[in-house]
C-alpha cells in the first residue's frame, strides 16, 4: 500500500532553506575549518575588499557574487526571465540575514577544536537540509542554488550529480582566488573542509531531497488559497 504523503507548503520550504543556509554558513565561518565551496569565493571577496571598503561585510559579498552567477546561467542558459530577478532579492535578503547571524556569534568564543568540529559538522548537515528545501519551491531559490537548477534541468543531467559538479569547480575557483589575493601557500576561507563539503554536499543533498520527496507532498499555499 502506498504512503499517503503529507502537504509540505512550498512557502515554508524557502523560508526553512534560505534560514537554513545563512546559519550553516555563519556556523562553518566560525569554526574555522574551511568554508562551503560554493560561498567561499565570495568570503575571499570579502577578505579581501573589506580591507579598504569596510562597509562590504561577508553578506554584501555574497550577493554580489550571486549576481555574477546569475549572469553566467543567463549565458549558459542563452535566455532570462523576469522571475530570475527575484533570484538575487532572495540574494540580498539571505545577506542580511548571514551578517545578522554573525554579528550574533561574535559574541561568542569557540577554541576547543571539539566544538570547532561539532559546528562545522552541523553547519554542512544543515546547509544540506536548506539548499534540498529551496530546490522544492517554485519561488527562485539564491543564485548559486537557481543556477544548479536550471542548468542540471535544461541539458538533463541529475541534480544532485550537477550538484557535486558545480561544487567542485566553485572549490577550484576557490583556490585560485586565495592564490590570487593573498598569495600562493597561504589559504583562506579555502582549507580541509572546503575540499570535504565538495565531496559530500551534492550526495547529502540529494539524500535528504528523496528523504523529503518520500514522505512529503510540495504544493503552493498562496495559489490553494485564491483559487479557494
Amino acid at each position: 500500500m502506498e504512503q499517503k504523503k503529507r502537504v509540505f507548503y512550498s512557502e515554508a520550504a524557502y523560508v526553512i532553506g534560505i534560514i537554513c543556509i545563512q546559519i550553516s554558513i555563519s556556523l562553518m565561518e566560525k569554526a574555522d575549518f574551511g568554508l562551503s565551496m560554493i560561498v567561499a569565493p565570495a568570503y575571499l571577496l570579502y577578505l579581501r575588499i573589506s580591507e579598504f571598503l569596510p562597509f562590504f561585510t561577508f553578506g554584501v559579498a555574497s550577493y554580489t557574487m550571486q549576481g555574477i552567477v546569475l549572469l553566467l546561467m543567463c549565458l549558459t542558459l542563452k535566455r532570462f526571465r523576469i522571475s530570475y530577478l527575484f533570484s538575487f532579492v532572495t540574494a540580498v535578503v539571505g545577506g542580511y540575514i548571514l551578517d545578522g547571524f554573525l554579528y550574533l556569534l561574535s559574541f561568542y568564543t569557540f577554541d576547543a577544536m571539539w566544538s570547532r568540529i561539532v559546528m562545522f559538522a552541523a553547519g554542512t548537515v544543515i546547509c544540506c537540509i536548506g539548499v534540498a528545501f529551496m530546490f522544492r519551491t517554485y519561488i527562485p531559490p539564491e543564485s548559486y542554488d537557481l543556477f544548479v537548477k536550471e542548468v542540471s534541468k535544461n541539458f538533463g543531467i541529475r541534480q544532485d550529480r550537477f550538484k557535486q559538479a558545480y561544487d567542485c569547480t566553485s572549490c577550484v575557483v576557490s583556490v585560485i582566488f586565495s592564490f590570487c589575493f593573498f598569495g600562493f601557500g597561504h589559504f583562506e576561507g579555502v582549507k580541509l573542509g572546503t575540499v570535504v563539503c565538495a565531496l559530500v554536499n551534492g550526495p547529502m543533498i540529494g539524500l535528504f531531497g528523496r528523504l523529503y520527496d518520500r514522505y512529503f507532498r510540495f504544493e503552493r499555499l498562496i495559489k490553494q488559497k485564491i483559487n479557494g
